[in-house]
């Protein structure tokens, strides 16, 4: 599995994940891999305070072209993961000079699994942006595609529990990993001095 994080918070994310119970933890830029199964998949979208998303990889390859990328996307069994009357969302991140199009490569992933469906069974799956059967990860690092399914959802910053916001409110994962860095121990109390002054 891979958790997706903010940039500079790979190792708070590790640490996180060796804590939980995660094993093989493998460092990334802006994710950790391990390993672990589906409860600890779990686990991890409930535990885990820095991590931003939780994927399942199933099927990685090279790709040196679009249409390539159709054919392969287009070959995969999808009904392993998806009935042709589910829903599905795709979404897709790009570090590639062979494609610089993010919404693009999901337009494409999204054509090639309704057009197997569409070819093989007659009914094709529909786009739900908001409440997917599944969700759809493509990452493209240069040549390598990693499609994954997202397991987490919406980002694990959007857990819930808040019914109102601020203005201009921190994102969860980034205040958790900025308290994290702080070293602040749970203890003591936690406060910003260049904002608490002693009263004159």
């Amino acid at each position: 599995m891979v958790a997706k994080t903010l940039f500079g918070f790979e190792d708070l994310l590790a640490d996180e994940l060796t804590q939980l119970g995660a094993l093989y933890v493998k460092k990334g830029t802006r994710n950790v891999s391990f390993s672990g199964d589906k409860g600890f998949m779990y686990k991890c979208n409930l535990g885990l305070r820095t991590a931003v998303k939780i994927l399942k990889p199933i099927h990685s390859f090279n790709v040196n072209s679009e249409k390539e990328l159709y054919d392969k996307l287009y070959a995969m069994d999808w009904s392993k993961y998806l009935k042709a009357t589910g829903t599905l969302a795709v979404d897709a991140t790009i570090h590639s000079d062979l494609f610089t199009h993010s919404l693009y490569i999901a337009q494409k992933t999204k054509d090639a699994i309704v057009d197997k469906f569409r070819d093989t069974e007659g009914v094709r799956p529909n786009v739900d942006l908001k409440f997917p059967d599944i969700k759809i990860n493509v990452h493209i690092d240069r040549r390598k595609c990693t499609i994954s399914l997202d397991s987490s959802g919406d980002s694990l910053h959007k857990r819930g529990y808040k019914t109102a916001t601020n203005i201009a409110p921190i994102n969860e994962v980034l205040a958790a990993g900025l308290i994290m860095l702080s070293g602040w121990d749970g203890q003591t109390d936690f406060m910003d001095q260049c904002v608490v002054r002693e009263p004159c």
